[in-house]
């Protein structure tokens, strides 16, 4: 019999939509007959805005409770875990809340601003006996998991180096300064927002490579900053992984200020090379090339359907 998990949803804005559309889904769709999720409650900072939300995104179920606070989401009974959606800054302070009345916490990436933040909230989990983890969806799509079996296997050999941007023209001359993407308040700026899509694919690719045995790299960075309001505008970093049997690099970017040059992830191997299409938060292929003597002697393109957003 499948167990019936209960969410809290904290925030009602555009990523707290996407994420209770697809609380609507049959986890058996994806092979899963474990466990049923199910959402009781929804907090904003309206007894009507949680209504509301509950009204044009989760189907007008009257069994979800609304509620005009986060707190009385932390207290509900009938909630088992709450999904916090709120803007970046407001993440550590919303977590910790969350962990203190017991709840198992999935936060919104960045699961916070700073690595003091984490700490605390690493923590805090910890004393109260709760799960807590950021909700970086990319790692846990089927293409991802893929993807980690071949990169794992040395098939292709040892990854070399990595390339990986996520940009986006917001139209930063135009937006009003207290939009998310410029405002300092919200955590707003590329690395915050951009930065853990490619950084999560270096991570899955060279990070947790076999031959690197969780090694940490070093990182150096450069960044530009927009004189609207100061936040990062255009980020770079390496990542470099020599301490260990792996000699590799991730060279990872990201911009607010345009588009990608080129969108995806590619990894070069000792013996060929992946490619991940675009976009790089939910890909839905891949082509793996393999390679003899510099020569292209094989290519797959796997491809990759899911159901939800």
């Amino acid at each position: 019999m499948a167990t019936e998990f209960r969410w809290g949803i904290i925030s009602t804005g555009k990523i707290a939509e996407a994420f209770g559309k697809d609380m609507l889904v049959d986890p058996k769709t994806r092979g899963v007959t474990d466990v049923v999720h199910k959402v009781t409650a929804v907090g904003s900072r309206s007894v009507e805005k949680a209504r509301e939300f509950i009204d044009r995104i989760l189907g007008g179920d009257t069994n979800i409770k609304p509620y005009g606070s986060y707190d009385e989401v932390y207290a509900d009974k009938n909630v088992d875990a709450v999904y916090i959606g709120t803007p970046h800054t407001y993440h550590y302070e919303n977590a910790l809340d969350a962990i203190k009345a017991g709840k198992h916490v999935l936060c919104e990436k960045p699961v916070t601003t700073n690595s003091a933040e984490l700490r605390a909230l690493l923590a805090a989990a910890k004393d109260k006996n709760v799960f807590f983890m950021e909700a970086l969806w990319t790692r846990f799509q089927p293409l991802s998991l893929e993807f980690k079996k071949i990169s794992d296997s040395g098939v292709l050999g040892a990854p070399i180096v990595l390339h990986a941007d996520l940009s986006g023209d917001f139209d930063i001359e135009n937006i009003p300064t207290t939009h998310r993407i410029l405002d300092p308040k919200l955590g707003g700026g590329a690395i915050l927002d951009l930065g853990p899509y490619p950084l999560v694919w270096a991570i899955m690719a060279l990070y947790e490579h076999p031959s690197n045995k969780l090694t940490k790299p070093s990182v150096t960075a450069s960044m530009l900053k927009t004189p609207i309001t100061g936040v990062d505008r255009n980020t770079a970093f390496t990542l470099n992984f020599t301490e260990s049997k792996l000699s590799a690099q991730a060279v990872l970017s990201c911009s607010i200020n345009t588009d990608a040059l080129k969108p995806g992830v590619t990894i070069r191997y000792e013996k060929g090379l992946v490619h991940i299409d675009a976009p790089i938060y939910c890909p839905k292929s891949f082509t793996v090339s393999y390679y003899e003597k510099k020569k292209l002697v094989k290519e797959e393109k796997r491809f990759f359907e899911y159901v939800g957003g």
